[in-house]
């Protein structure tokens, strides 16, 4: 059976698209890199990597004019076949969201709190070719630039301030860290100068010199010093006028915000704050029911608060090196490797690494990540492992993480939209949220049928991960709708997991700091496999898992209700054969 028929099939279910040249999309996608030429570089565009985004008020208030102007021309056309309505469809989704989310002007609050515009630059170095004269002249404009760039964002958080709008004063000392890192004491030393290390022997040994030198300059004289002001306004004036209250509701028309936030996160336009979070409550109650069974398994005799101190303190369950706890992650990755063609029909050509998170950001970064990179690119995916403060990085989590950020999760899934022939190319990095993260938790519980959980511990694991995601249904909606104190959401998230309390503090602040985002994962993961029962019980023995999972995938990103017209036309399509 050929999936891209049932994805075809399905586009009379999901949409009654208007007619869409392919231009629109070139024209949006090219847009969208020149206003942002980082995302550019990243996305393996190489036109505009002497240059950084202008993010000043004007440039924002123009690129919401610019996105009504692409809507109101995708309203005016017709898709001429059905591949063309699911591009339409997508955009639609996509224009949709940035328009509502834009009017709330979020750009006052430029960082969160393991990321932001200060850090920006540094992971587009990583998809920066570095191949000529010309590349790194390129990265030298673009350092030059840097220091605007910077002021920007400054004066947009100065914005902030004035209105109300801003992170909230209680979680800024653990992210005031990431903005000291980028101020160092010599050029030598700064993450930024990192290119210049290693120049390839295709630049002559004299332009090699000349080009450190010019780094040098730029670094001393004109990038450490802009990074240091924005360090010094950010303790002294930031932080001392950051707004005292939490919820993303606090904000000036905070409920709509978050409200609007909601929907873009779970791409759901019918979920709300409040059913969110009461599907959350349920989701916890049964998830704890396994733990519990789990953790009679194991034998051990005592509390469940017993078991999840003896889970945070026994060394048996901890890394005593950075290299023990990259090898475990590797050996975990290289083993599921063997094991995808028994579950899926097409693999991506794409591979991956496993790294450890960079040491300027480690402190207050999430256990992983996973890093995309563009095809052709300098470097293949990267899954990214926190190595720092050993004893808070479980092993017993560490099959979980790896399947969600490597394969069969964010990896295999983004390589795979990167391989979506005929399609325009801002498909390729649609990254809807609902879909990516749930897909990511989705193949967690996956890796139970793939027998990758070898040991009860491992498998408790698991469940602390699914509980977690299951945990920040309640808290998100918790913190931002009703109120909530980080000292509950700290309480409710270390007393139902095994996540160490650095990590649930980092978790936590995430959280306050990234409304709504925290919602994709579980609300995603429950749409998958609520579709893929369905498509078991209507199709009995000939439900193929491979072919149900190169439907989910082969298309890139969709929004969940797209998705689950796909999936049910695959299922119309297998019982008419």
């Amino acid at each position: 059976m050929s999936y891209r028929l049932s994805i075809a099939a399905a586009l009379c279910f999901a949409v009654a698209a208007p007619r869409a040249e392919q231009n629109i999309y070139d024209e949006y996608w090219d847009y969208e890199l020149r206003f942002d030429p980082f995302r550019a570089t990243s996305s393996g565009d190489y036109r505009f990597s002497d240059r950084v985004p202008d993010v000043s008020e004007p440039a924002q208030r123009a690129r919401l004019l610019q996105l009504r102007e692409f809507a109101e021309q995708l309203d005016a056309t017709d898709p001429h076949s059905s591949a063309d309505a699911l591009n339409a469809a997508i955009l639609r989704f996509i224009l949709e969201h940035e328009i509502s989310l834009g009017e709330f002007s979020p750009w006052r609050i430029p960082f969160l709190s393991d990321a932001g515009f200060h850090m920006d630059v540094g992971y587009v170095v990583s998809s920066t070719r570095f191949d000529s004269v010309d590349d790194y002249r390129d990265y030298l404009a673009r350092l030059d630039a840097l220091p605007g760039y910077l002021e920007q964002n400054r004066v947009n958080m100065q914005l902030g301030i004035e209105s109300g709008f801003t992170q909230p004063r209680e979680i800024m000392d653990n992210i005031l860290v990431s903005f000291d890192a980028q101020v160092t004491e010599s050029a030598d030393t700064h993450p930024l100068y990192a290119p210049f290390l290693d120049i390839p022997d295709t630049v002559s040994a004299e332009d090699q010199e000349r080009l450190r030198a010019e780094a040098r300059h730029l670094l001393e004289k004109k990038v450490i010093p802009a990074y240091a002001g924005v360090r010094d306004f950010m303790h002294e004036r930031y932080v001392p006028n950051a707004r005292t209250t939490l919820g993303a509701s606090e904000l000036p028309d905070g409920e709509a915000y978050y409200a609007a936030l909601v929907r873009y996160y779970t791409t759901l336009d019918s979920a709300t704050p409040d059913n969110v979070h009461e599907r959350g409550l349920r989701e916890v109650a049964r998830i704890r029911e396994e733990m519990n069974d789990v953790i009679a398994e194991t034998g051990f005799d005592g509390s469940f608060d017993e078991f999840l101190e003896f889970l945070r303190t026994d060394p048996q369950f901890y890394a005593r090196t950075p290299e023990e706890l990259l090898m475990r992650a590797a050996w975990i990755a290289k083993k599921t490797d063997g094991r995808l063609p028994a579950y899926f029909g097409k693999l991506p050509r794409q591979p991956y690494s496993v790294e450890p998170v960079p040491a300027e950001i480690a402190p207050n970064y999430t256990a992983g990540r996973y890093v995309p990179a563009p095809p052709g690119g300098p470097r293949g995916g990267q899954y990214w492992v926190n190595t720092h403060a050993l004893e808070t990085r479980a092993l017993y989590q560490l099959v979980a993480l790896s399947l969600h950020e490597g394969v069969p999760g964010h990896h295999l899934q983004g390589a795979l939209a990167y391989e979506v022939e005929d399609a325009p190319r801002f498909r390729q990095h649609f990254y809807p949220h609902a879909y990516g993260e749930g897909w990511g938790l989705y193949v967690e519980k996956l890796g139970v049928e793939m027998g990758l959980y070898d040991t009860p511990y491992d498998h408790f694991g698991r469940l602390s991960y699914e509980m977690w995601r299951a945990c920040r249904l309640v808290i998100d909606t918790g913190i931002h709708a009703k109120g909530w104190t980080r000292e509950q959401a700290v309480d409710y998230l270390a007393s139902n997991t095994a996540l160490s309390m650095h990590e649930v503090g980092t978790e936590i602040d995430r959280y306050i700091a990234w409304p709504g985002q925290a919602l994709a994962y579980k609300i995603g993961e429950l749409t998958l496999w609520d579709l893929r029962r369905e498509a078991e019980a209507a199709l009995g023995d000939a439900f193929d898992i491979r072919e149900f999972h190169d439907v989910v995938l082969t298309s890139g990103g969709v929004p969940l209700e797209l998705l689950k017209s796909m999936i049910r036309a695959y299922i119309d399509e297998t019982l008419a054969e």
